[in-house]
């Protein structure tokens, strides 16, 4: 009777392993599907979007689709999603993120926003690499400027490391990230991946891009094409 009891109790853990996986690979594409209409959405809102010369100059874009920000008197952010860098071949295959952080101050509800998130020079990436960091510091991260002129008088090009932008229907804005954490999900990497390759091996080019992640790709290459097309 115990054996049998064991053998029970060892399907229901197998079978229920399996059905986690499963989710977790069902949110994960869900989750690079809706960053891909994040990107796509920066195209349609030219006027109310992040400038083209900005896109131009971006090393990785990372997206954070329904980013939940909330709280009572102490606030909180939390999300997960995708990140990708330039290569000499083109754009890496994703990474998988979250974001989570804290903040203070007289506030109250609950809201979902789109995260937009710029890595706009070698310290950046560097810092983006490491598969754990904490945006803080002087020039960590800045509200990013939004429209096609927003960018004249501006010294987002000096320092920052990163520019933020929150999207809610369909208009972008910049927004201020000091104190957030951005790390690797390791849950969704081995959900897509079937192993935890690193974000250095996945953004650096190292790991091929999974077919799950052709229509996030295809998003990334098509706002790059077409900033440079506006551009010149």
């Amino acid at each position: 009777m115990k054996i049998v009891s064991v053998v029970v109790a060892s399907a229901l853990v197998l079978g229920s392993a399996s059905v986690w996986a499963a989710s977790g690979r069902e949110d994960s594409i869900e989750r690079l599907q809706s960053a891909a209409d994040v990107l796509h959405s920066i195209q349609d809102a030219p006027d109310h979007g992040i400038p083209d010369s900005v896109l131009n100059s971006t090393k990785c874009i990372i997206v954070v689709p329904n980013l939940v920000k909330g709280g009572f008197i102490f606030g909180a952010k939390h999300g997960r999603g995708v990140a990708t860098c330039r290569t000499a071949d083109g754009w890496s295959a994703p990474a998988f993120i979250s974001v989570g952080g804290g903040s203070w101050g007289l506030q109250i509800g609950v809201e979902e926003v789109d995260l937009v998130m710029l890595v706009m020079n070698d310290r950046g990436m560097q810092h983006l690499l490491s598969s754990k960091f904490e945006l803080s510091g002087e020039g960590a991260v800045a509200a990013g400027p939004v429209g096609r002129q927003a960018v004249a008088g501006t010294d987002w090009k000096l320092n920052t490391e990163m520019l933020s932008y929150s999207r809610t229907k369909g208009i972008f804005a910049g927004l201020t990230l000091e104190g957030a954490v951005v790390e690797q999900d390791n849950d969704s990497t081995w959900a897509i991946y079937d192993h935890e390759p690193t974000f250095r091996h996945v953004l650096s080019g190292r790991v091929p891009t999974p077919s799950t992640a052709d229509v996030f790709l295809r998003s990334v290459n098509s706002i790059s094409a077409h900033a440079r097309q506006d551009a010149q």
